[in-house]
């Protein structure tokens, strides 16, 4: 399993902000089981280098988050609109 580490400041307002806590916390349990589950629809972001990856939280929300390999953890870093 994946640990993720708390949430920064910016993440917990914009969780509040939407009213998106239940769906966070369903999708965040889903991810340290399972990173890869189709739901989560996981990806690395534009560019590459900078090792940043997202995954959706709903159909308008998406989760930015960086992977702390030595840690083998997850920080969420942001929480971002994402239309497709």
């Amino acid at each position: 399993m994946i640990t993720i580490l708390p949430s920064n400041k910016l993440v917990v307002s914009k969780i509040q902000k939407y009213s998106l806590q239940k769906k966070f916390d369903k999708q965040v349990q889903l991810f340290s089981q399972n990173p890869l589950h189709p739901s989560l629809n996981t990806e690395l972001l534009a560019p590459k280098e900078y090792g940043i990856y997202s995954f959706r939280i709903d159909l308008k929300f998406r989760a930015l988050y960086i992977y702390h390999k030595e840690l083998h953890a997850i920080e969420v870093i942001n929480i971002t609109v994402h239309y497709r």
